[in-house]
C-alpha cells in the first residue's frame, strides 16, 4: 500500500516555480523576438507567441496527467516507451516532413511532431531502469555495452535526419552510468575523442600522425612500465592513428555543407559574416548591444527589423541579451543554474536507483541544452539547432521538456518508496 507522502503536497514546488518562471519569460521573450505593431495582441494564435501560450497550456495538461498516474508505471512503461519512441524516430525517416533541411517531423493536420524531442525523456527512463537491475554491474563488460547501446540507438537513428545537433545530446547521458559505476576512464576517453577529432580539423594530417606516434613512445620510454603497459600504450596509439585518418571521411560525408561551414567559421578555418556565419555575428552585435541594462522590452533593434534568423527559437537567448542586456542575462542563467543545482539535491535523495539515474538523465540532458544553446548564441560552439530548454519556441520540445522534468518531480514526490 503507497503512503500518503506520495501526494502531491510533496511535488517539489522549487522547482515548478523555477519551471513557471523560465516558460513564461520565454514566452514574454518569443512575443518580443517577433513583435511588430500590426499584430500587437499577445493572445493573437496565428502568432509564434499565441501557438507558444496553447504549448504552455497542453503542457500544464500534460503535468496533470503526470500527477494522477501511478508513480510506479514510468519504470513499468520505460522499456515500451523506448522501444515506441525509437520506432517513431525510425518512421520518421521515411514518412516524415522535410523543414529546414531535416526530415524529422511528423504532420499531422496543421500540427508538427518531433519525435527526436520526446525521445530524450524515453532514453533517459530505459536507461535508468536498466540501472535499477539489481544484477547490473557497470564494471563489467556486458553491462556497459547495453549501457552504450541504449544511447547510441536514439542518435544513429536522428544524425540520419540529419540533424547532429540532438544527437550529441544523448552523449550527455555518459554522466548517468558515470554516476552510477562507470569508470571515469570511459568520460577521458570520450573527451579525448573530441580533442583528436578537433586537432584533425585543425593540423595536417601527416603532421599530426607524427605527434601521436612521439607522445605514445614518449609515455613508454618516460614511464618504464611493464609489457603490458607498453602493448596498451601502442593498441591506443592504433586507435588514435585509425580516427584521425577516418575524420576527413566523416567530416565530408555524414555531415551537411551548412554543418561543416559551421564548425569551419568555429575553428576560424573560415570567414562569413554575410553567409553561413550571420546568424552567430548578428547574434554577437545583438547581445553586445545591449550593454549592462539592456535597450528595454520590445526596444531591440536587432530583433524588431529581424536582423537575426531564428531568434525566436535557437537564438532567443540574443533576445534577452539585446533587450534586458547582461543583468537580465545574468538572471536567467542564474535561474537555470539553481534549476540544475536543485534537480541534483533532488537525485541525490532518492533511495530508488531508477530515481536517482533518471534524475540525472534530466540534468545532464538539459545542461547540454543550456550550455550548448548559450555558447551557439555568443560564437562558442557551432550552430547545430538546440533549443534552449522551456525557453525557445516549440510544441515539441516545450512538450518533451515538460516530460523530461515532471516524471522526475512525480518520482521524486514518493522518495520514501522504493520502487
Amino acid at each position: 500500500m503507497r503512503r500518503s507522502n506520495s501526494s502531491i503536497h510533496n511535488i517539489d514546488w522549487l522547482t515548478v516555480v523555477l519551471f513557471l518562471l523560465l516558460v513564461l519569460m520565454g514566452w514574454a521573450n518569443i512575443y518580443a523576438a517577433v513583435y511588430d505593431e500590426e499584430h500587437a495582441n499577445i493572445f493573437d494564435f496565428s502568432q509564434r507567441y499565441g501557438k507558444q501560450l496553447m504549448w504552455i497550456g497542453t503542457s500544464i495538461a500534460i503535468i496533470a496527467v503526470i500527477f494522477i498516474l501511478d508513480g510506479s508505471i514510468y519504470q513499468t512503461l520505460a522499456i515500451p516507451i523506448y522501444i515506441a519512441t525509437m520506432l517513431a524516430l525510425l518512421l520518421v525517416l521515411f514518412a516524415g516532413k522535410e523543414i529546414a533541411g531535416a526530415r524529422s517531423w511528423f504532420v499531422i493536420g496543421g500540427f508538427s511532431i518531433q519525435p527526436s524531442e520526446f525521445a530524450k525523456f524515453a532514453t533517459g527512463l530505459a536507461l535508468a531502469s536498466f540501472l535499477s537491475k539489481k544484477e547490473r554491474n557497470l564494471r563489467g563488460l556486458r553491462d556497459k555495452i547495453i549501457g552504450f547501446i541504449i544511447i547510441i540507438i536514439p542518435a544513429a537513428l536522428i544524425i540520419p535526419q540529419p540533424d547532429p545537433g540532438s544527437a550529441l545530446v544523448y552523449s550527455s547521458l555518459l554522466l548517468v552510468m558515470y554516476r552510477e559505476g562507470l569508470s571515469g576512464a570511459y568520460i577521458f576517453i570520450g573527451l579525448s575523442l573530441a580533442i583528436l577529432f578537433l586537432m584533425s580539423l585543425l593540423i595536417p594530417l601527416l603532421s599530426l600522425q607524427i605527434a601521436l606516434a612521439l607522445l605514445a613512445i614518449l609515455i613508454i620510454v618516460a614511464t618504464r612500465r611493464s609489457k603490458g603497459f607498453w602493448i596498451k600504450v601502442v593498441g591506443m596509439w592504433i586507435l588514435s592513428a585509425v580516427l584521425v585518418n577516418t575524420v576527413d571521411y566523416a567530416f565530408n560525408t555524414i555531415l551537411e555543407d551548412r554543418h561543416r561551414n559551421r564548425i569551419n567559421i568555429l575553428l576560424g578555418k573560415a570567414h562569413d559574416p554575410k553567409g553561413i556565419g550571420y546568424n552567430t555575428a548578428q547574434s554577437i552585435i545583438a547581445i553586445g548591444s545591449g550593454g549592462v541594462a539592456g535597450k528595454g522590452y520590445l526596444n531591440g533593434t536587432q530583433t524588431k527589423f529581424d536582423f537575426v534568423p531564428e531568434q525566436s527559437t535557437d537564438f532567443i537567448f540574443c533576445t534577452v541579451g539585446e533587450e534586458w542586456g547582461f543583468t537580465g542575462s545574468a538572471v536567467l542563467i542564474i535561474l537555470f543554474m539553481l534549476l540544475f543545482f536543485r534537480l541534483v539535491q533532488l537525485a541525490e535523495r532518492q533511495k530508488s536507483t531508477f530515481a536517482r539515474a533518471y534524475g540525472y538523465a534530466v540534468v545532464s540532458i538539459l545542461f547540454f541544452h543550456f550550455t550548448i544553446n548559450i555558447a551557439m548564441t555568443i560564437g562558442l560552439a557551432p550552430v547545430i539547432g538546440i533549443p534552449l530548454p522551456f525557453f525557445s519556441y516549440g510544441g515539441s520540445s516545450l512538450w518533451g521538456f515538460t516530460l523530461l522534468l515532471f516524471i522526475f518531480l512525480k518520482l521524486d514526490s514518493f522518495r520514501w518508496e522504493t520502487l
